[in-house]
C-alpha cells in the first residue's frame, strides 16, 4: 500500500468517525431535550392525556373556532412528546387529578371542569361569571387586585401548571376572558415551555397572569406577563373579620 492510498483510507475513516460522533452527539442532545419536554408536560412516550374543551356561548356542544385553534397548538405539543390526546367535553370529563396529564381550556362560565378546578387548585383567585354589570364580566380578582377586560384592547388569561393527587401528572389551566386569550396562552406555553421549565423546574408549579394586547389587530400573538401569582393564587383567601 503506497502512502497516498493510506492517506485516503485514513481520511475516509476519520470522516466516518467524526460523522458518527456528530450524529451520536446530536441524537443525545435531542433525546435529552425530548425527555425534559416530556417530563415538563407529564407526557412520556405512549401515554395519554386529557384535552378538556369548553362550550361555545349559546351552545351546549359547540366549540369556538378560536378554541379549536388552541386545541391544535396543544395537540402539536402532545404529538411531539409521543403521547396521545383524548379530547372530552367539559361536562363529560370524569377523571381524577394526577393520573394523567390534563389541559383544561376556557373560563368557568363555559367550562364546568374549570369551575371545579379554580376553587380547588387556585383558592386565592376568583373569576366573575355574572353577566351584569357588563364591565365586570370575566374579571379576575386575586390578592385584592382586580383585572377587568377591555374587549379587543386588553384582555387577561391565567396560565397555570399544577400538580395534585396520586401519580403526579400536571394539570395545565388556560383560563381566559375570551377565546383569543385561551389561544394566546396555548401559544405562549408552546413557545416558552423551555424557559418555564428552567425557571420553575420540570416538576414545579406556576400560575401566571398574562395580558393579550390589542387582539383586534394582533390576535393571540402579542402577550405580556402581568404578574406571577404562583403563591397568592394557591393561598386561600382570608375570611372577612367578624364585626
Amino acid at each position: 500500500m503506497n502512502e497516498d492510498l493510506r492517506n485516503v483510507i485514513l481520511g475516509v475513516l476519520a470522516t466516518g468517525v467524526s460523522g458518527s460522533l456528530g450524529w451520536l452527539t446530536r441524537t443525545y442532545f435531542w433525546r435529552r431535550r425530548l425527555r425534559r419536554k416530556q417530563a415538563f408536560f407529564g407526557l412520556p412516550a405512549g401515554s395519554e392525556c386529557l384535552l378538556v374543551v369548553n362550550r361555545l356561548a349559546g351552545s351546549e356542544r359547540g366549540v369556538h373556532a378560536t378554541d379549536v385553534s388552541a386545541l391544535l397548538e396543544l395537540s402539536a405539543l402532545i404529538k411531539d412528546c409521543g403521547a396521545r390526546p383524548r379530547i372530552v367535553q367539559h361536562d363529560t370529563a370524569r377523571q381524577g387529578l394526577g393520573e394523567i396529564a390534563e389541559f383544561c381550556i376556557g373560563g368557568p362560565y363555559s367550562n364546568r371542569r374549570m369551575a371545579a378546578h379554580l376553587p380547588n387548585l387556585l383558592p386565592g383567585l376568583t373569576m366573575n361569571v355574572e353577566q351584569d354589570p357588563p364591565e365586570d364580566r370575566g374579571m379576575f380578582t386575586v390578592a385584592g387586585e382586580t383585572y377587568r377586560p377591555e374587549w379587543g384592547v386588553s384582555e387577561y388569561v391565567v396560565l397555570a401548571r399544577l400538580t395534585r393527587g396520586e401519580g403526579g401528572r400536571p394539570v395545565f389551566l388556560l383560563c381566559g376572558q375570551a377565546a383569543v386569550t385561551n389561544q394566546a396562552a396555548a401559544r405562549h406555553l408552546a413557545r416558552h415551555h423551555k424557559a418555564l421549565a428552567g425557571k420553575y423546574g420540570q416538576d414545579g408549579s406556576f400560575v401566571l397572569l398574562l395580558r393579550v394586547v390589542n387582539s383586534q389587530a394582533y390576535g393571540p400573538d402579542v402577550v405580556e406577563l402581568v404578574a406571577d401569582l404562583t403563591r397568592v393564587a394557591r393561598t386561600p383567601q382570608a375570611a372577612p373579620a367578624a364585626t
